[in-house]
C-alpha cells in the first residue's frame, strides 16, 4: 500500500485543485477580513476531511450493497476523471467551478452578505467533489485491512492540510502567482489527471475481462 501512496496523493492532489480553489475562495470571501477568511477556510477543509474519510471508511461497504463490483466502479471513476481533465485543460473547468459555488452561496446565504460558504460551497462540492470522492472510493476498495485505510486517509490528509494553508495566505499567494501561471499550472494538472484517468479505465477493463 506504501507503493500507491504517492500516486493517490497525486490523483486527489489533481483533483482537489488548490490552485483552481484558491481563485474561487477569493471571490467568495470578497470584502471580508482575513480572521473570518481563515475561519472560513478552516472550518471548510475540516468539514472536506470528515467527508472523505467517510468515504473512504464506508465505500467498500456501499459498494457491496448496491452490488457494485470494483472494475464497473473503476471504469465509471475513470471516465469521469477523463471528462474533469478535458475541462481543466481548455480551462473549462475553473469557470464551470466558480460559476457553480458563486451560484449556490447565493442560494444557500439568501443574499446575505454574512453568509458562511464554508460547507456550501468551499468544503461540498470544491474540495470534497464527486470525482475526489470517487477516487476515494477507489482507493478505499483497493486497499487491505485497517493499514491500507489509514494510508488511503493518509493521502487524504497529505491533500487537505496543504490546501489548507494555501487558503490561509489565499490572498498572498493570488497576488505573487498571477493569473498567468495559475491557468498553465491547471492545464498541467489536467494532462497529469488524464493519464490517470486512462489508467484507471485500463486496469478496470483488464480486471473485467481477466487480461
Amino acid at each position: 500500500m506504501l507503493d500507491s501512496f504517492p500516486s493517490h496523493v497525486a490523483t486527489l492532489l489533481v483533483l482537489v485543485d488548490p490552485l483552481g480553489i484558491l481563485a474561487i475562495f477569493l471571490g467568495l470571501t470578497v470584502g471580508r477580513t482575513d480572521a473570518v477568511r481563515r475561519r472560513i477556510a478552516i472550518k471548510g477543509c475540516v468539514l472536506a476531511t470528515f467527508i472523505l474519510i467517510a468515504a473512504a471508511v464506508g465505500g467498500g461497504v456501499f459498494l457491496d450493497l448496491v452490488g457494485i463490483e470494483i472494475p464497473a466502479f473503476r471504469i465509471a471513476g475513470g471516465l469521469m476523471l477523463l471528462l474533469v481533465a478535458q475541462e481543466m485543460i481548455f480551462a473549462k473547468r475553473t469557470i464551470r467551478r466558480g460559476e457553480n459555488a458563486q451560484a449556490m452561496d447565493k442560494e444557500w446565504s439568501g443574499e446575505d452578505e454574512d453568509s458562511d460558504p464554508s460547507v456550501f460551497p468551499l468544503a461540498i462540492p470544491l474540495i470534497a467533489g464527486p470525482g475526489t470522492i470517487t477516487a476515494v472510493l477507489l482507493f478505499s476498495r483497493e486497499s487491505s485491512g485497517t493499514l491500507g485505510l489509514a494510508w488511503v486517509i493518509a493521502a487524504i490528509l497529505a491533500v487537505v492540510v496543504p490546501t489548507l494553508l494555501l487558503l490561509l495566505c489565499a490572498g498572498w499567494v493570488h497576488r505573487a502567482m498571477g493569473k498567468t501561471l495559475t491557468l498553465t499550472l491547471d492545464r498541467l494538472l489536467g494532462i497529469i489527471l488524464g493519464a490517470l484517468a486512462v489508467q484507471f479505465i485500463m486496469n478496470g477493463l483488464r480486471e473485467a475481462f481477466l487480461l
